[in-house]
């Protein structure tokens, strides 16, 4: 009878739940096992074994097999689950540590106190078996969207039933803000992650990412979704304003205009599920800084300035564009610099080009001064692209004489006045660093002699601070100096930098 009823279970749990009977066998082996335990005084190991097609099950009494020690009596600490490996191997001898050794014993009736424990444990398998089957359903998709129903809000968190015993979870700080939902709405979302813990939830979605509205624009865009037009980016203030990257792949389609949509239709259809955020489409360029121009739309640029060691770009444009270039809070610019990945800084352009000439002027009136020349030569000099004397002194001449007005015998003056005054810039500093004095502050280090000083200030070593920036080897060619006394020094005088990162100075 109990074999059947086993049997019935199984079915009507595997069949339920949708669950692989196995899964169901395990839940009841271990229930009886557990009841087999509870029915001693001392604690056991059972395993009992459920026969997959008649239902008939055998429990067995379990001893792990473990090395004697003479720190337990008997030599081993817990004779109830245990037993030595040379006991075991007297009926097994090929037997090893770590193995068991088992013995049936009488089974406990699978009643009804059975029946409920059993009950409760094929709960807690048929729970995890769910979980990992919607885990390994929804891992391949993570990227993709998904869309459910709204079950329900907990301090603006949203769960939501995606069908198939699936369900999703869209974090407070993932809601785009201000937006309006209820129980029981259609929402959607991009599936951002799959974890597969015991607890909690397992599907992660996000309505604020930027791949959401990339997304989206493979959904409504067929173009994008046959691989025509490319979506490469998008930056977004969720809510209230996205930038969105594109690139045709055929030349006989406007990207721009494909994602737009007649009238706007595809682009509005965006928006709408993105509770009304504005999304503008940008033009991908491999340039750039043109890039850069089409992400700053609506507002006309003038000028920009590339730095590409800094990896930023000083952006001019209009006094009456420059609230526009800028944004509300900056919206604008910050979209921009997201978008194309460059440090963009938006400037007054007649407050750039006033910057520029007062530059331009210092420039033309260093080279009047240091070249000896008139104010033509040294302003046609700046206008060519020179910024300094120490470019007009090694340019090779060749690219000089390439202006118009310069022949060699003016191209070799320059040239030769430059790099006079390079050479005494030079003497003046070299001097400027011998007749040094070393500053009070080094003077008065500990382990630091009058005569130290004043070598270390020769060669331009004049403060703590200056000493603290040396290595080791650097102050190897000094006097009396070793690699021990140079490494006192340095870290003597970096003790101010230890008390300033452990807020002991302000």
């Amino acid at each position: 009878m109990a074999s059947k009823e086993i049997l019935l279970i199984v079915d009507v749990f595997s069949n339920e739940k949708d669950i692989d009977k196995d899964v169901v066998f395990q839940a009841i082996e271990s229930a009886l096992e557990s009841a087999t335990v509870s029915r001693y005084e001392f604690p056991i190991n059972a395993r009992v074994t459920i026969n997959r097609v008649t239902g008939a099950y055998e429990t067995l009494r379990r001893w792990q097999v473990v090395e004697e020690s003479d720190e337990f009596q008997g030599g081993i600490e817990f004779p109830t689950t245990q037993i030595s490996l040379q006991a075991a191997q007297i009926d097994e001898p090929d037997i090893e540590v770590g193995d068991f050794v088992e013995d049936e014993i009488e089974s406990v009736e699978f009643g009804r106190i059975s029946a409920q424990a059993a009950k409760q444990v094929i709960i807690h398998k048929v729970r995890e078996a769910e979980r990992k089957k919607v885990a390994d359903a929804y891992m391949d998709r993570v990227g993709e969207l998904v869309t459910g129903v709204i079950k329900r809000i907990e301090k603006g968190s949203v769960y939501i039933d995606l069908g198939g015993n699936a369900d999703a979870f869209i974090p407070r700080e993932h809601m785009i803000p201000r937006e309006t939902v209820r129980v029981g709405d259609r929402i959607r979302g991009y599936l951002k992650e799959v974890r597969t813990e015991v607890r909690g939830p397992q599907l992660f979605v996000s309505r604020t990412a930027p791949e959401f509205v990339l997304a989206l624009f493979r959904l409504e865009v067929p173009e994008v979704g046959e691989g025509m037009i490319d979506v490469l980016g998008a930056a977004r203030d969720p809510g209230s304003r996205a930038k969105v990257a594109v690139r045709s792949n055929d030349l006989r389609i406007d990207p721009v205009g494909a994602c737009v949509g007649m009238r706007g239709s595809r682009v509005q259809t965006i928006s709408n599920e993105l509770n009304g955020e504005r999304i503008d489409v940008i033009l991908w360029n491999e340039n750039e800084a043109q890039f850069v121009i089409n992400s700053m739309a609506p507002a006309e640029i003038e000028s920009i300035v590339v730095d590409e060691d800094k990896h930023t770009m000083d952006v001019a444009v209009s006094a009456d564009s420059l609230s526009q270039a800028i944004g509300r809070g900056g919206q604008n610019v910050r979209l921009a610099t997201e978008l194309t990945g460059w440090e963009l800084n938006v400037r007054d352009a007649d407050q750039v080009n006033k910057d520029t000439q007062e530059e331009l002027g210092k420039l033309v009136q260093l080279f009047v001064e240091q070249l000896n020349v008139d104010q033509d030569i040294a302003t046609v000099l700046v206008e060519v692209g020179f910024n300094s004397v120490e470019e007009i002194a090694y340019v090779p001449s060749s690219e000089m004489l390439e202006i118009d007005g310069f022949d060699e015998e003016l191209v070799e003056t320059l040239r030769s006045r430059a790099k006079d005054i390079l050479l005494i810039n030079a003497i003046t500093s070299e001097e400027k660093i011998e007749t040094a004095e070393p500053a009070e502050d080094i003077l008065a280090m500990e382990g630091m002699t009058d005569e130290l000083a004043h070598e270390l200030a020769s060669k331009g070593i004049i403060t703590m601070e200056d000493l603290a920036e040396q290595a080791v080897d650097d102050l190897l060619e000094f006097s009396g100096m070793n690699e021990e006394i140079a490494a006192k020094l340095i870290m003597k005088a970096r003790e101010p930098w230890f008390a300033i990162d452990n807020g002991e100075v302000e």
